[in-house]
């Protein structure tokens, strides 16, 4: 007898999953080490993006989609929420504080949930998706702490902030594939090398993100875009962008 999925499968959905595991570590880690735990996260970003130069390289499968929505809920909902509540933890302990950032966190992930049901269903098919990408709100918080940022109270204040900017109307392009591969190699720095020259590749990596939420809807054109129409909807169908079209 063997697993329903096989035959059914496609390469980019076997990194989707990896995505999905790696998640889980990050949330697991918050009990070890948040400094870990935010590493882990941006591995899973790394892999979130892998899936989509994958999906445009194989092509995708019917289910890739709706895959690459419940890995995202695990890494860039659940885990960079859990990873935010356990700084919190760690600092104040059983507090009024803690009780605050646990329902802060929970924010997080009902917005990160409706965020990416909304994007499943309703995202144009075409490289552009509406509100901060769980990816980029993840990425922002993990490298805020690597970088230097551990005060629980301004890390909870951001993440607040993101739960709202996740559900807002305001459009984001998808990363070019050359865009999205440089991010990808300083986030792969910024995971094995968090504490190199003075922090340098998680504090480029936070610029980067920061350059691209605030500056990106209205100055990060796409003209003499590679990627086809058919291309992105082929890219869609198995991932959500993460770094390659940073869209979820």
């Amino acid at each position: 007898m063997r697993p329903r999925f096989v035959g059914r499968f496609g390469v980019a959905d076997g990194m989707t999953v990896c995505n999905a595991a790696i998640g889980f570590a990050a949330a697991a880690a918050v009990l070890v080490d948040p400094g870990l735990a935010a590493r882990l996260v941006l591995l899973a970003a790394v892999a979130d993006g892998a899936d989509g130069v994958l999906a445009r390289k194989y092509g995708g499968t019917q289910f890739g989609e709706y895959l690459d929505s419940l890995a995202d809920v695990a890494s860039f909902s659940v885990a960079p929420a859990l990873f935010v509540f356990g700084v919190a933890f760690e600092a104040w302990g059983e507090t009024t504080g803690t009780l605050v950032a646990g329902g802060v966190a929970a924010l997080f992930v009902a917005m990160g949930v409706v965020r990416l049901g909304l994007y499943t269903v309703h995202d144009p098919k075409k490289p552009v998706t509406v509100g901060v990408p769980t990816t980029l709100a993840a990425t922002v918080l993990a490298t805020l702490y690597l970088a230097g940022l551990t005060n629980p109270t301004a890390l909870l204040g951001i993440t607040a902030a993101f739960a709202y900017l996740m559900v807002v109307t305001v459009p984001y392009p998808d990363l070019l594939v050359r865009d999205a591969l440089a991010m990808g190699a300083v986030q792969a720095l910024a995971v094995f090398f968090p504490t190199a020259f003075s922090r340098a590749f998680p504090r480029l990596l936070l610029l980067a993100a920061l350059a691209y939420l605030v500056l990106a809807p209205d100055l990060y054109w796409r003209d003499g875009d590679e990627d086809t129409t058919a291309g992105a909807e082929s890219a869609r169908e198995a991932t959500d962008g993460g770094q390659t079209t940073t869209r979820r």
